[in-house]
């Protein structure tokens, strides 16, 4: 049986509703999803292709951290495996005075995100084409927070805290569901684990951060 789709315009009624973003980040929502919509088949973006479900599962879904943590105090951002650009891109738009590094090393991907960014006219966004390992080892960004939708999993992750890894000191914000366990590595990284709901699912926001202690070291 085919799911009745919500008419556009009560599926953006309830994103100002629960998101309240002014007219002008409205708009670059409403332009970013029209794009996304248009490439998804040739860059296969996300398996999610209806207005409703990106609105939700990719947009709010990626402004969640907002309800845990002042965006006001964070100036700069790395998103592990961004794909489409989440939670990356709608963190930028409602918060526009972050300086955004978008990891994403699928080609066909990085030419959507470089289109997004002039589409949108996002300024101080930039797209990196290195995996994990290889931006830990030659990179050093400044990064208040790095933030993945479970991208790759925690062990993986926690090579950033590594005593001889520039990004030890920031804080890594992980997108889990109800279910997620922690590794038994990571463990003691975990400074708070936040649930919250996106309709009717319930997921987590995993903070994960070097003990006081070991910050000092």
């Amino acid at each position: 049986m085919k799911v009745r789709q919500k008419p556009p315009e009560k599926v953006w009624a309830e994103f100002q509703e629960h998101v309240q973003p002014t007219k002008e980040q409205l708009h670059q929502f409403q332009k970013y999803v029209a794009y996304l919509m248009e490439c998804n088949e040739l860059f296969n973006i996300t398996a999610i292709n209806e207005l409703s479900g990106v609105v939700r599962q990719h947009f709010e879904d990626s402004l969640a951290l907002a309800k845990f943590m002042d965006m006001s105090k964070v100036q700069s951002i790395v998103d592990v495996g961004t794909g489409g650009g989440f939670p990356g891109i709608p963190l930028k738009i409602m918060y526009p005075h972050l300086k955004v590094i978008l990891i994403e090393v699928t080609k066909k991907k990085q030419e959507f995100l470089a289109d997004v960014i002039k589409i949108l006219g996002l300024t101080d966004v930039t797209v990196c084409g290195l995996d994990w390992r290889t931006f830990l080892r030659n990179t050093a960004h400044p990064a208040d927070i790095l933030v993945t939708r479970a991208a790759l999993d925690d062990l993986e992750l926690s090579r950033m805290f590594r005593s001889a890894c520039p990004y030890n000191k920031s804080t890594l914000v992980y997108w889990a569901s109800k279910e997620w366990e922690p590794h038994v590595k990571t463990k003691p990284l975990i400074s708070k684990i936040e649930s919250y709901k996106l309709g009717s699912k319930e997921r987590r926001l995993v903070f994960m951060s070097l003990p006081k202690s070991d910050q000092s070291l």
